[in-house]
């Protein structure tokens, strides 16, 4: 189901949660080459577990919108365009066709495949993502995007970084819509929280959805993903004892984030 925004709402910011569902459509699984226990294992690799847990909302100045099937369906960050996407060299396209360890998960789909995995999924998210965004706008002149992510403690055979001194917060920027005030403040928040920090790595970019990419400067984003070893067992996916603790925390902190970036000067 897509959620529709209009401009009556009160958020100023829209947190966007792409890769935390793990539904496979019954349709779709047919075109996925792995065994069940093969998928089970891929599928918790390449989850973002628990991230709609992690960054919701506590109150009205925000919005979250979550892509309702897994990355493995097809993946809503992704450019439409292969040539313009990093990832697709490594078979994880806007549909991935490799898994994290370059096995094979699908065939390269029919152009037929490829329109209905796209006007089915794909661009539902994209759409419900920037009417949030223009809901913001339309009211407040401005909108926050918050990427929210989290990432396995050790690099994937897939990664482009491979080093393995990861950080407990990787803060993501965009040339365009990331102000420096904005990754600034968040790295001081994070830090001052106790978590060690880096930004843009061991990934870098901040989503905005394409009817906004580059066209509005009112739109301010920032990428935040959370290193999984602070609030999951990697290996059998339960939650740590910790994870209530870690929910409470960024949500804290988003909670700061949004509302500083409602007082702050636009211009």
């Amino acid at each position: 189901m897509v959620v529709r925004f209009d401009h009556r709402m009160s958020a100023i910011a829209a947190f966007h949660i792409p890769h935390s569902a793990t539904v496979i459509p019954a349709d779709v699984r047919p075109s996925l080459l792995l065994s069940d226990e093969a998928l089970a294992q891929e599928l918790l690799r390449m989850t973002d577990s628990c991230t709609e847990e992690l960054f919701a909302p506590r109150d009205g100045d925000a919005v979250a919108v979550r892509f309702p099937v897994s990355r493995l369906v097809v993946d809503p960050e992704r450019y439409l365009d292969d040539a313009e996407e990093a990832m697709s060299s490594r078979g994880m396209g806007v549909i991935y066709t490799r898994t994290s360890d370059g096995a094979v998960l699908r065939a390269v789909p029919t152009p037929s495949e490829r329109t209905d995995l796209i006007t089915r999924h794909y661009l539902p998210h994209q759409a419900a993502m920037a009417d949030a965004v223009g809901s913001a706008l339309a009211r407040h002149g401005r909108c926050l995007v918050v990427d929210c992510h989290s990432f396995p403690s050790r690099p994937l055979p897939c990664d482009l970084d491979q080093a393995p001194d990861r950080p407990e917060v990787c803060l993501g920027t965009d040339r365009v819509h990331t102000p420096v005030w904005l990754v600034d403040l968040a790295e001081h928040l994070f830090s001052a929280a106790g978590f060690d920090v880096a930004i843009d790595r061991p990934f870098s970019g901040a989503f905005v959805p394409a009817r906004h990419q580059g066209r509005h400067h009112a739109v301010s984003a920032i990428m935040i993903e959370l290193n999984r070893r602070l609030y999951m067992n990697e290996v059998s996916g339960a939650r740590l004892p910790a994870f209530a603790t870690v929910a409470r925390t960024v949500q804290e902190i988003l909670q700061k984030l949004v509302r500083e970036f409602r007082s702050s000067d636009p211009f």
